[in-house]
């Protein structure tokens, strides 16, 4: 299994092709390209041959969702595809993959014209961006994902859900008769927990997953995009990673398709809601009693793609 503090400090994937800074603009759907595909569909865009794409920041929304406003700094849950705007070249979708990608938004951890475009739009829209290149990657461009300094792109973003940095689920159900020997959890719902392993804890030999409150959420379902805070610290007592306090809460996927496991597999059949801690050996060679790890997670939500999320 992946050791989990490698994964949580990972970029979501999406941020790693939409990374940048900073509104809300608007505009008719004449002279953006067209179109094809329901919500939740992967779209298909033809750009009018010849039609040059406008200087500023264009965007347009070709569904209106029914759903709660995405709001400044939430983690926005979406299924995106990109494509360069002269070539009409694809360089990066989420619909292929079968998994939403989540990110912050509106705080400068995104191209800044999904910030401008992305913030107040409602969940379950479909939004049409057209993004000169000071919107998006800036005059160096994205070599990796083949944009150049001058390219004009086209983002067509299905709006699923958006996390506000404060839990709006009722609290869990503590549990009771917890195990003796592992390590102790203080602090309520939502909140940064406290995590120490008293002296002389057993380390594991293998993953052990105990659950501290029961949400009153759907079990956590293979291959949905799992919204989650978390904290890691050594048997030691060292601390490893978290999001509170840090990134705020983040998208991890669970029981992916591509078959590579994660810690966060282990949280599959747990109701969304919960906080769980997990206790991980540690890697092969290190020293159990201070290389093992504790992590506590809060489940804050779980979300399929848009298209599954429509027909549900």
């Amino acid at each position: 299994m992946r050791r989990l503090a490698g994964l949580l400090l990972a970029p979501v994937l999406v941020m790693g092709l939409v990374s940048g800074c900073g509104g809300g603009s608007s505009a008719a759907t004449q002279g953006l390209p067209k179109v094809s595909g329901a919500y939740g569909d992967k779209p298909k865009i033809k750009v009018t041959k010849g039609e040059k794409p406008a200087a500023t920041l264009r965007t347009t929304v070709l569904r209106k969702g029914t759903g709660p406003k995405v709001a400044k700094g939430d983690l926005l849950v979406a299924d995106y595809l990109g494509s360069i705007y002269k070539s009409g070249k694809v360089f990066d979708n989420s619909y292929d993959r079968k998994s939403p990608a989540a990110f912050p938004i509106g705080v400068g951890k995104v191209v800044p014209g999904w910030d401008k475009a992305l913030v107040g739009v409602q969940a379950g829209s479909r939004v049409l961006m057209v993004l000169p290149p000071k919107e998006g990657y800036g005059k160096k461009g994205n070599p990796q994902a083949g944009i150049k300094g001058t390219d004009s792109l086209v983002f067509v973003v299905d709006v699923i859900a958006s996390y506000g940095k404060r839990s709006s689920l009722p609290a869990p159900t503590a549990a009771t008769g917890l195990p003796v020997d592992e390590p102790k959890v203080t602090g309520t719902w939502g909140a940064e927990p406290s995590i120490s392993v008293p002296k002389g804890t057993t380390p594991p030999k293998k993953p052990v997953v105990t659950v501290l409150a029961t949400g009153a959420g759907k079990p956590i379902a293979k291959g949905n995009l799992l919204i989650v805070q978390y904290k890691a610290v050594s048997w030691a007592g060292k601390a490893l990673s978290q999001t509170w306090g840090q990134s705020g809460a983040q998208g991890v996927p669970v029981g992916a398709a591509d078959g590579q496991a994660n810690p966060f597999d282990l949280l599959l059949g747990k109701p969304v809601g919960s906080r769980v801690l997990l206790a991980l050996p540690a890697q092969s060679g290190a020293n159990a009693a201070k290389d093992s790890v504790a992590v506590v997670i809060d489940v804050l939500g779980q979300n399929g793609t848009a298209k599954q999320e429509k027909s549900s």
